[in-house]
Parts: C-alpha cells; structure tokens; sequence
C-alpha cells in the first residue's frame, strides 16, 4: 500500500502540469471543458440533484464535472497529494465539492447509505488487494435503489503486454499480488521520474460481477467494449474515426467493461 500511494502521490503532482499531458489540461477544463465519456455518463444518467461518491477520485477532474451536471459530489483517494490538488481544483472552479482522504477498501462509516451513485473509473481494480471489502464498501455507500457505475480496463486487456508482436505478460484474474517497478507516468510519457516498486491485482470479469452480487448488489448491465473513445493504456492507435481497437485476426478483443448494479 506504501509504495502505490507514494507513486500516486507523485503522479498526483505531475498530472495537469506537464505540457504534453494527454490527459489531464486543467486550464482547459477551469475553461468549461467536460472530461467525462459517454461511456460512464450514459450509465449513470441524469444526476441533477443527486448525491454521487466518486471512488478513488485521483485530482478531482471528474468529480468536478460531475459537480457541472448538477449532481452533489464527494470524491475519495488514498492520495493525500490527490485530495489536496482536488480541494484547490474545486475553489479554482468555484464548484462545490468535499474530498476525503481515505482508503476505497474501507471507506468511513461516515459515508454509509449516503449516495444515490457511486462511480469509478479507468484503472480502478488492479490497485485493489481486497476486492470484496471494495465492493462492500461501494454498496454500503449507496442509498436503496442507488447504482455502482463501474468502467475499467477489461482483464484480457490488462494481460497484454505489447500489441506488435502480440505478448501477454499477466494473469487473467486470479487476484495474487503482482510486483512491478514503474517509471514515468501514463499521461506523459516524456516525464522522467524515479522507479517505484508497486504491487498490482488482477481479476477475471466473472471474480468482479461474483464480488459485486456477494456484496448484495444486482447486476443491471455488463457490457464489453471493443470500440472506445480512449486507450488507457497507450498500447492502440486510433483509427479514423478517433476510436481505439484491439484487432485480433479478423475480428476486436474488448478494452474496457462497463458494470452497472443495484442496491
């Protein structure tokens, strides 16, 4: 746990600070830009005056522009550089938002029952040891009838190494610890940076939708995704269209899941 949040707590001071970014312009989003997909704001609706819980939250980009959409936002990171750079975010904006420091896999009782949408997304469960206890946490977070919207990077496509030639290099679920060093940053690859020793988890879609049903919540929507408006993992190149592909013979291995369930 040490290592991954010091290296989150480095990139959480190098994102939206480098100018060859590619994701994270904070200038342009102080300007009005909105940083959420289709994706994820088609599975969760209309949030106007509803309460949202924004699970590891990073800087707070999102979570403020779900703010924007009219929802009530509270944002979580294990981060305290994260929480930090979020709160100072929100007063640049002028958008109300609160942002706690705490751990996704045992989130305070303070926040129970709370939150008619719970929302994470994009590199979310491979930093997870325990998934049970982060689903718990999410379900007990939500009021009667509130949803988990969860958008990730689809386990096949976590096992892929290297597109041309096609390697695999990481198991497909199975939740063991998984010991890496790292170095640079995925928004800017340019960025040099000290190596961290980190420890990732991967699971199988069947692992992620049986911890989800174990924590009480009722699946809605799984989908999976070969056509995606991002590659998180900088491995595809867009094609004309500005969509990502994972081509695999004649036919699309999935990117990203989408997970919609119930409370």
């Amino acid at each position: 746990m040490s290592d991954n949040r010091a290296l989150w707590d480095e990139r959480a001071r190098i994102h939206g600070s480098t100018p060859g970014d590619r994701f994270y312009d904070v200038e342009s989003f102080l300007s009005g830009r909105q940083t959420l997909l289709p994706l994820e704001r088609g599975l969760v609706g209309d949030v106007r005056g509803k309460d949202l819980l924004h699970l590891q939250c990073h800087f707070g980009m999102d979570t403020l522009n779900w703010a924007r959409l009219g929802a009530r936002v509270t944002g979580v990171d294990f981060s305290p550089v994260a929480v930090e750079r979020a709160r100072d975010l929100a007063v640049r904006a002028g958008i109300e938002a609160t942002f706690v420091e705490a751990d996704t896999q045992r989130l305070p009782a303070g926040l129970a029952a709370r939150f008619d949408v719970v929302v994470a997304t994009y590199g979310v469960l491979c930093w997870i040891g325990d998934l049970r206890a982060w689903m718990s946490g999410a379900a007990a977070a939500l009021r009667p009838g509130g949803a988990l919207v969860l958008v990730d990077m689809h386990p096949a496509f976590q096992t892929v190494a290297s597109v041309e030639p096609l390697v695999a290099d990481w198991p497909y679920g199975g939740g063991q610890a998984q010991y890496e060093s790292v170095t640079g940053t995925y928004a800017d690859p340019s960025v040099t940076v000290p190596v961290r020793e980190t420890v990732q988890y991967p699971y199988s879609l069947g692992e992620i939708i049986t911890a989800a049903a174990e924590a009480g919540l009722r699946i809605q929507h799984l989908g999976e995704h070969v056509e995606t408006d991002l590659d998180p993992r900088g491995l595809l190149t867009p094609g004309d269209d500005g969509l990502y592909r994972f081509a695999f013979g004649d036919s699309f291995l999935p990117i990203l899941y989408s997970l919609r369930a119930m409370a």
